[in-house]
């Protein structure tokens, strides 16, 4: 309910290092308004009638951001159910609304001042509230990532690249051009209807558009209140609304918004080549961890060769990073170490032992094709510090969700008919944690001598219980160790410690299998 679009692969201790303002109080949060009001009073004692112009305050003048945003609010917002009880959740839910500001004090100023380039409502500024509670690492069940939750394919029709060094769709920058793009073509397409475009936003232009038709045969309204929409998209939108309706009146609700200096955080600096983050880190004076929180597009230890070649940093180390970036010279900027090919090898297997890609190795050594050979010498490029140190690339935070998981690690090869389903079945896990521990997305379909981590839980190791007796199994064409077990309703786990086998290995037709059956359950 915290955000619909995110599975528990969403953590709530992603947050960047950014120093945080304690919070003003209700009376500071109005100090806008109560400058209005000084204002228009000034004015009447003079004997002048003062016009909306001279009472407003200039919103980007104002202390505190939320301020900014709250000036320049035009939706309505109808004191509906759905929103009543999306707002009565919320405001119920101060430290959750905290952790949300902490999230989005280094972007939201950013994402305001894109928001009012584009003349575009400031609403939008609290849509990744609903989509991902302002987490940029977020990844949903259905394979959205990012702050704007983009599917894969929607992310790359608005211009996101996603490859195994760089992923447009956690890159905060990238994301926000991209999911405005996205929201003015919805708001474009749809006749001019916001609350229609952000509803498109969450289930698709297709399902509105149809719903639309629908209605309009029926000669009903098609504002989003009349459409026939699915539930997630029915509850999408007055989430929203509930949000608009908190900052709008705080007082009524008891909630004060974490205060954000109405000014920059961040800075973006072009680098104009792949550097190692470690390396960048050490001339911003950051951490790792620091860098990579303001950068969450990189997936790995090192930005994309091919660019985008940009970094965001803190305003306040731009300076010293700029100047000891062109004291540092290119070939510095990354270490590189030299291998030789053996007998076995080839770029793919040479690309994963170095945590690296079959392109970059390509780019590096100029290589035109896939073909190298024997006691060949090849540049490898590599990381300056341990792998571990690069705390928020991908495989760090895969391995971090395998080490949260209790039990006995098994590393599993998927065998041909074998479903994430399945193997939950049989490994009495679930297909969230599967997908959690393995950094895939629940629908991602199985590739045969694919390789999963599951963590089998100790339940799964204890002795047979009940009636049981030893039967001697062979594998048929077409078996798997998921279907076996299922089959005999026992573990896979079972099975590989019975028969000690090798789970990167494939079953063979007439192997034979020691199973222990329970007779009072078969």
């Amino acid at each position: 309910m915290l955000a619909g679009c995110v599975s528990n692969n969403t953590t709530d201790d992603v947050t960047t290092q950014a120093t945080v303002a304690t919070s003003p109080s209700t009376a500071d949060f109005h100090r806008g308004a109560a400058n209005a009001e000084q204002i228009a009073s000034r004015l009447w004692s003079a004997g002048s009638t003062p016009t909306p112009e001279q009472i407003m305050p200039d919103a980007t003048e104002l202390e505190d951001l939320w301020q900014r945003i709250q000036l320049q609010l035009t939706f309505n917002v109808p004191q509906t159910r759905p929103i009543v009880e999306q707002r009565n959740f919320y405001s119920s839910h101060q430290a959750y609304l905290d952790r949300v500001a902490s999230r989005a004090q280094p972007f939201l100023y950013h994402i305001v001042q894109e928001i009012e380039k584009r003349n575009m409502p400031l609403e939008l500024a609290l849509l990744p509230i609903v989509e991902s509670a302002f987490d940029p690492f977020a990844y949903s069940h259905a394979a959205a990532a990012g702050m704007w939750q983009f599917m894969p394919a929607t992310g790359k029709r608005f211009g996101l690249k996603q490859n195994f060094w760089y992923d447009g769709r956690r890159d905060v920058i990238a994301s926000t051009r991209a999911a405005l793009d996205y929201l003015q073509y919805l708001h474009d397409r749809l006749e001019g209807d916001w609350l229609n475009a952000i509803a498109a936003y969450n289930s698709g232009e297709g399902r509105i558009l149809a719903a639309i038709k629908r209605n309009k045969k029926k000669r009903l309204p098609t504002d989003f209140w009349s459409l026939d929409l699915p539930a997630e998209t029915t509850a999408y939108v007055p989430k929203l609304l509930a949000l608009v309706d908190i900052l709008k009146r705080p007082d009524d609700f008891d909630i004060v918004w974490k205060f954000i200096a109405n000014e920059p955080k961040i800075d973006i600096v072009e680098v104009g080549n792949q550097i190692d983050l470690a390396i960048a880190a050490d001339m911003a004076g950051l951490t790792v961890a620091e860098l990579q929180a303001l950068n969450p597009g990189f997936s790995q230890w090192a930005t994309d060769p091919d660019g985008p070649h940009y970094l965001v940093l803190p305003k306040q180390h731009m300076a010293a990073f700029k100047q000891k970036l062109a004291q540092t010279p290119n070939q510095q900027w990354l270490r590189w170490q030299r291998y030789t090919v053996a007998s076995g090898d080839t770029l793919g297997k040479i690309a994963q032992q170095h945590n690296t890609s079959i392109s970059a190795i390509q780019r590096i050594n100029k290589l035109k094709g896939n073909t190298i050979r024997l006691g060949q010498h090849l540049l490898i490029p590599m990381s300056a510090e341990d792998g571990s140190n690069y705390d928020l690339s991908v495989p760090n935070r895969i391995a971090k969700a395998q080490q949260q998981a209790l039990g006995t690690k098994l590393t599993y090869t998927v065998q041909q008919g074998d479903t994430l389903w399945d193997l939950s079945r049989q490994h009495k896990v679930t297909v969230a944690q599967i997908a959690k521990w393995n950094g895939i997305a629940q629908r991602t379909p199985l590739r045969t001598g694919q390789q999963l981590v599951i963590w089998q839980p100790q339940a799964a190791d204890n002795a047979v219980s009940g009636v049981s007796r030893t039967v001697s199994y062979k594998v048929r064409k077409g078996d798997s160790l998921a279907r076996i077990a299922q089959r005999f309703s026992i573990t896979v786990a079972d099975i590989v410690k019975w028969n000690n086998i090798n789970t990167s290995q494939y079953l063979q037709p007439g192997q034979q299998l020691k199973l222990v059956l329970n007779v009072t359950q078969v």
